[in-house]
């Protein structure tokens, strides 16, 4: 069922109201007087799946543009307590794996009747004071995408009822909120695996930030798969989960002096995809030759012929899908999902 539209114009009010009110905001009860029904059934007009025949529908929508009347959407959901608006938090502007997946949940959410409601805040940082925000506005969930959550706010939207999704990303803290991650473990051991059965010899890591939990675990399953192997132990530089910080992780690699890696591990694919940049006009070393460079997540940019990214695959259909059912109360119980990617390999290892 579509959206009721109200067009907004210049309404012409003075038939309808008296001349000392002509300024004032045109309200239901005046969309409903005009139109002839219930304030009611005005209600029922602007509530999608309520049951309201078209005829009316129209009278009433015909009425609301007349007066230049839009429902306070706010003012319902702290009447009922609830609302139809799911906030999120979205810290990592930078990488378009998490501008997918925001365009994905929005999709999703335009199915079910709801809306999301974004603020935003510095990638990895905590976030209780946006949290209780956006519990003011009433929102029936709250995802949490790049960014932390103390344990104590966590606890205070689960005795509101209100679900907290942690969007790959994880916490070591015991509390009640969700997590969809993809498989951080596997990812990084099958990048390991590729490395040393193509003999590279001489390999690195480029974390994200030393307190994110993906960048950890990822760095952790590739620091055990390389152990033991009788190759030295990768050198480790960090990125920052940014493109200015790759840059200059990468040429503290390969500068002058140092012992070039013939392979490179990164905690994300904006990072190699910096890397691959960096070594080709800075170094003039080409990426798969000289030098394997991998990543993780498989954005749309790791396909593009100029980067060819070997990388392990994070399925946003998939994730953002676990991640709604969490908000829905359809998990079956469970409280954190890990979703399993594949390892693509392309050019650049």
């Amino acid at each position: 069922m579509q959206l009721p539209v109200v067009v907004l114009h210049e309404p012409d009010r003075s038939s309808h109201m008296s001349e000392d009110h002509s300024f004032r905001t045109p309200t239901a009860h005046d969309v409903a007087r005009l139109a002839g029904v219930s304030q009611s059934a005005v209600s029922r007009a602007f509530t999608v799946g309520a049951s309201i025949s078209p005829d009316k529908r129209d009278k009433i929508i015909a009425a609301a543009n007349e007066l230049g009347y839009r429902p306070n959407i706010l003012a319902r959901s702290l009447i009922k307590g609830t609302s139809k608006v799911v906030g999120v938090v979205f810290g990592q502007f930078e990488n378009p794996f998490f501008a997918h997946a925001l365009d994905r949940f929005s999709e999703d959410f335009e199915g079910r009747g709801l809306r999301i409601l974004l603020f935003t805040a510095k990638t990895n940082a905590t976030v209780d004071e946006q949290v209780a925000e956006l519990l003011s506005y009433q929102v029936s969930a709250v995802i949490l995408m790049a960014v932390n959550l103390s344990s104590k706010l966590v606890a205070e939207c689960a005795r509101s009822n209100i679900p907290v999704v942690m969007f790959n990303r994880t916490t070591e803290e015991e509390h009640e909120a969700f997590a969809v991650t993809g498989d951080n473990t596997a990812g990084a051991t099958a990048i390991a695996q590729h490395f040393l059965n193509t003999g590279r010899a001489r390999v690195a890591f480029m974390a994200g930030y030393d307190d994110s939990s993906t960048s950890r675990q990822r760095e952790a399953a590739f620091m055990a798969a390389m152990s033991g192997t009788g190759i030295p132990e990768p050198r480790r530089v960090v990125g920052h989960y940014s493109r200015q910080g790759a840059i200059e992780a990468t040429r503290e690699l390969f500068a002058a002096g140092a012992e070039r890696p013939d392979a490179l591990f990164c905690a994300n694919d904006m990072m190699a995809i910096a890397a691959i940049e960096t070594l080709r006009t800075e170094f003039g070393i080409e990426p798969g030759r000289q030098c394997a460079v991998a990543g993780f997540d498989n954005i749309s940019m790791a396909a593009w012929p100029s980067f060819s990214l070997t990388t392990y695959s994070q399925p946003i259909d998939r994730m953002v899908a676990h991640a709604v059912a969490f908000i829905a109360g359809e998990s079956e119980g469970e409280r954190a999902v890990v979703v399993p990617g594949e390892l693509i390999i392309r050019n650049s290892a």
